[in-house]
C-alpha cells in the first residue's frame, strides 16, 4: 500500500507506505548500503570508492514520482488519493563512523549548498508544493541505519507544522504588517538565549522551546527559503550548524541523538512575506541520561512540557559552543 488518505477531523493528510515495513534495519557495519562500494566488496546504493556528499532517491520511499494507485476508493469525507512526491536520501560522508558534528565546517557547506540546490530542484516540480531536508540522528529517535545521512522529501502540499507556521506567520503580518521571524530575530539577537553568533544567521534557545535543549537557527535577513540565501550567508550557516552540532556533543558528553528539519516558504511561491528561512534542532535528551518523550500532553493535546528552562539551557549550550573546537 502506498497512498494518501485525508483526516477530516484534523484536516490532514495522512500518507500510508506499508512497504517500508521491509526496509534495511540496522545492519553490520560491513553490510552497511551507504557506505562507498569498495573494490571487490558487495555493492552498495553509491557506487563509488570514495565521495563527499551523494544524494538518490530513496530504496523505500514514503512518497514517489509513480505511486500505484490508491488500494480503497475515497469518499467525500475521507478522500483518498495516490502518495505523490520524492524522498531522497542525503549521505554527509563516505565515513561510516563520523557524525555531522565531526565532519569540519567544510562539510557541513557542502551539505548545506547540496540542501539549497536539491530544494531548488524538487521545488521545480508542478505537483509539489513544499520541499523538507531534514536528519533524524541517533538511536533515541529511531534511526535504522548508522551511516551519517539525512533525507530530504518533497510533498504535494505544505505539512501540517509548516502550513501552522505559515498560518501564524500570516495573522502577525496582518496584525503588525511585519514578518514574525524578524521579529524574534530582533528580539533574541545578543540575548541571553542566543547561543551561536553569525553573520547571516544566529542560534539561539527559543524562549518557546518545546524540547529542554532545542536550538533554532534563523536567517539574519528576511529570506524565505535556502536557495534564496547568498553564498556568503550559506557558509555562515555552516559554519554556525557545524558549531551547534559539535557544542551539543560537548555538552552531553556523547554523540548527541536529534531531529533537524530546515523550514522556509512553500515552493510555488507563495507566503513569501511570512516565510523565514530557519533550522530546528531537537534533541530529545534533557540531561542526566534522561530523554524528552512525547507523551499524553504533546500527543494528544499538542501541549509540550519541558524540565529545562531556555535561559539555563541556553547557558549551558553557548558556554560549549564557545570551547569546542570545530574542524575546518
Amino acid at each position: 500500500m502506498s497512498e494518501r488518505r485525508f483526516d477530516p477531523t484534523h484536516g490532514e493528510w495522512v500518507t500510508f507506505a506499508t512497504h517500508r515495513q521491509d526496509r534495511t534495519y540496522k545492519p553490520a557495519a560491513a553490510a552497511c548500503p551507504l557506505c562507498p562500494t569498495r573494490p571487490g566488496g558487495p555493492g552498495t546504493e553509491i557506487p563509488r570508492e570514495h565521495f563527499d556528499v551523494a544524494v538518490f532517491d530513496n530504496r523505500f520511499p514514503s512518497l514517489s514520482t509513480d505511486p500505484p494507485p490508491p488500494e480503497i476508493a475515497g469518499t467525500d469525507l475521507v478522500p483518498v488519493e495516490p502518495a505523490y512526491g520524492h524522498c531522497e536520501v542525503v549521505v554527509f560522508t563516505d565515513d561510516h563512523d563520523a557524525t555531522l558534528a565531526d565532519v569540519g565546517v567544510a562539510r557541513v557547506h557542502l551539505l548545506v549548498e547540496t540542501w539549497a540546490r536539491r530544494v531548488a530542484d524538487l521545488g521545480a516540480d508542478p505537483r509539489v508544493r513544499y520541499v523538507l531536508p531534514f536528519e533524524n540522528k541517533g538511536e533515541a529517535v529511531g534511526v535504522t541505519l548508522h551511516h551519517p545521512h539525512g533525507q530530504i522529501y518533497a510533498y504535494p502540499d505544505v505539512p501540517p507544522r509548516p502550513a501552522r507556521e505559515l498560518a501564524a506567520g500570516r495573522r502577525h503580518h496582518d496584525r503588525t504588517g511585519r514578518c514574525v521571524f524578524c521579529d524574534v530575530v530582533a528580539a533574541e539577537a545578543g540575548g541571553p538565549r542566543e547561543v551561536v553568533a553569525g553573520e547571516h544567521f544566529v542560534a539561539g534557545v527559543p524562549p518557546w522551546a518545546r524540547f529542554p535543549y532545542e536550538i533554532d537557527i534563523w536567517a539574519r535577513e528576511h529570506v524565505p527559503s535556502l536557495p534564496g540565501t547568498s553564498t556568503a550567508a550559506r557558509a555562515d550557516l555552516a559554519r554556525v550548524l557545524a558549531r551547534v552540532l559539535a557544542g551539543y556533543d560537548a555538552w552531553f558528553g556523547f554523540r548527541t541523538s536529534y531531529l533537524l528539519g530546515v523550514h522556509a516558504a512553500p515552493t510555488d511561491g507563495t507566503d513569501r512575506d511570512v516565510a523565514h528561512v530557519h533550522l530546528e534542532i531537537c534533541p530529545p535528551h534533557r540531561g542526566g541520561g534522561k530523554l524528552k518523550y512525547l507523551a499524553g500532553s504533546e500527543t494528544f493535546g499538542g501541549a509540550f512540557l519541558t524540565d529545562v528552562a531556555p535561559e539555563l539551557a541556553a547557558e549551558r549550550l553557548r558556554e560549549a559552543c564557545r570551547d569546542v573546537e570545530v574542524p575546518a
